[in-house]
């Protein structure tokens, strides 16, 4: 039977290895001697709850996996998850669906962890069914599948190798490192859709043009060069909080802006209207 030690210092173990760090540097930037992390990793010896947060810190975890790596240390979790649904968070999402009216006329959209649009502003919910089979609609509106299935946008994509081996990574980075049923179920999926040369390509280093991502659609009359950049808040104290991301999008050249203005002028001339009604948002 593995005890709890040895379970958070095998958790401690694989997280290390997936940022890359040695031993030696892992226990130089969290203040330890090399040998107390070995000895961690080992079950050799038991980390205080000081430790282990600062152990998190240095891997630089996600809230939901401190508090995994907490409980397995045997201690209570440090960060609260409040549900989406909860009436303390009617706040945020008005905040949040004020940030997403204000980007249009272009598209935003607000994700949860498993990448289901919660919040949407009307470009949005104007613009991406366009590009969806019917067959896939319905909640949850998981962005992941509507692009990565056959029948979804990236029939339209022009630049999908490049836009799959992007999002490929991305899922690999947030779904791939957690033991969350859900996200496992949901990253096989994506796979199943991947081509096999992106496969090996989406455990590459991350470049610093990653941060925006080009997209080129081209549907029929509609021809649009876009990119999309992912916001999250910076000093969230919540599980869900700091899972929540917006995706905004932008035009990426004259005529692409041109184009969206005329195939989504209603978009436009609603910018400065009364608060959006909320029959695209979906909270789970």
């Amino acid at each position: 039977m593995v005890s709890a030690a040895t379970s958070f210092g095998l958790q401690i173990r694989a997280w290390r290895q997936v940022r890359g760090l040695s031993q030696f540097e892992l226990a130089s930037q969290a203040g330890f001697s090399a040998r107390h992390v070995s000895f961690i990793e080992t079950g050799r010896a038991r980390p205080s709850r000081e430790a282990v947060l600062a152990l998190g810190e240095v891997l630089d975890l996600p809230f939901r996996e401190r508090n995994r790596l907490l409980e397995a240390a045997g201690f209570a979790h440090v960060f609260g998850e409040t549900p989406l649904s909860a009436d303390e968070m009617s706040h945020v999402l008005s905040m949040f669906q004020f940030i997403l009216d204000r980007h249009l006329p272009y598209a935003a959209i607000a994700m949860d962890r498993h990448w289901n649009c919660v919040l949407s502003n009307r470009a949005a919910s104007q613009f991406f069914p366009m590009l969806v089979s019917p067959a896939l609609g319905g909640p949850p509106n998981n962005i992941l599948r509507f692009t990565f299935h056959p029948e979804g946008s990236r029939r339209w994509i022009v630049n999908w190798p490049e836009v799959e081996r992007h999002l490929l990574s991305r899922a690999e980075l947030q779904l791939g490192s957690t033991k969350d049923p859900v996200s496992a179920a949901l990253l096989a999926e994506i796979r199943s859709y991947a081509s096999t040369s992106t496969m090996g390509d989406s455990h590459a280093a991350s470049r610093p043009d990653d941060l925006l991502l080009p997209i080129h659609i081209r549907m029929g009359n509609l021809d649009l060069r876009m990119f999309s950049t992912i916001m999250t808040l910076c000093t969230p104290r919540d599980v869900t909080l700091q899972e929540l991301r917006i995706e905004t999008f932008f035009p990426a050249d004259q005529n692409s802006e041109r184009c969206w203005r005329q195939n989504f002028a209603e978009c436009t001339t609603q910018m400065w209207s009364a608060p959006a009604a909320t029959d695209h948002l979906s909270v789970r």
